[in-house]
Formats: structure tokens, C-alpha cells, sequence
């Protein structure tokens, strides 16, 4: 449930910004949830546009609200904790300024076109 759960909210956030969309499997560097989603929107109106497209979609479609929520009043990074995965949502200077896909180097990625993530979300 957990990769599906995160694929779900992957892909919402996909869907909503021309900015690439990262899963990383950090699961076995930091244990403290499996998965990061990393994304970006242009501007302060997308970025809350993504969280809201994730929020909705991964509690339709995977049945979880978020534990919390991080960052919205500036919307420069949004963090959404989910407990298995949790989602950043940067605009894009700060996703470049943090770069967590660099810090994060050595965490597998998962391919978010995979026939299992088109699956679940009823690409």
C-alpha cells in the first residue's frame, strides 16, 4: 500500500506542473518513511494548486489524509507527511536552492511510468 499510496500522490502532483516529479525509496537511508516525492510549481498559485491535487487524490483514491502540513503560508516549500511517504512542494528556486533529488543521490528512483502506477491512479 505504501508504493501505491506514494505513486497515487506522485502522479496527482504530476499532473499539475510541466516541473519533473522525483520519487525517491529512502526507506533504507533514513527509516523514518519509505518514500519522497519531490516536485515544483512556477509560482505561489501552482504550488498550492499541486498540494491540493495530491491531498484530494491520495484521499479518493488511497483512502489517507495527510498527518500534517508544512510550509503553506509561504508556499515556497510545502511539506505533506504522510508517515510511509512524504510529498515536497517547492517552487522552483527554492527546489533548486534545497536540491534534495542531489542530497538524496543515493536513493533508487521509482519510475512513475510504470504499468502499476498507471494502475492505480486510472491513467
Amino acid at each position: 500500500m505504501t508504493l501505491s499510496a506514494a505513486l497515487v500522490a506522485a502522479r496527482a502532483a504530476s499532473a499539475k506542473t510541466l516541473e519533473s516529479t522525483v520519487v525517491l525509496d529512502v526507506g533504507d537511508l533514513i527509516g523514518i518513511t519509505d518514500y519522497f516525492i519531490v516536485t515544483a510549481g512556477r509560482n505561489e498559485r501552482q504550488v498550492r494548486s499541486i498540494v491540493d491535487e495530491v491531498s484530494r487524490r491520495v484521499r479518493e483514491l488511497a483512502g489517507l489524509t495527510v498527518r500534517s502540513v508544512e510550509g503553506l503560508e509561504g508556499s515556497q516549500w510545502v511539506l505533506l507527511d504522510y508517515g510511509d511517504f512524504v510529498v515536497h512542494v517547492f517552487d522552483t528556486g527554492a527546489r533548486s536552492l534545497y536540491s534534495l533529488e542531489r542530497l538524496w543521490a543515493d536513493a533508487p528512483r521509482v519510475d512513475l511510468d510504470e504499468p502499476r502506477a498507471a494502475e492505480i491512479v486510472g491513467s
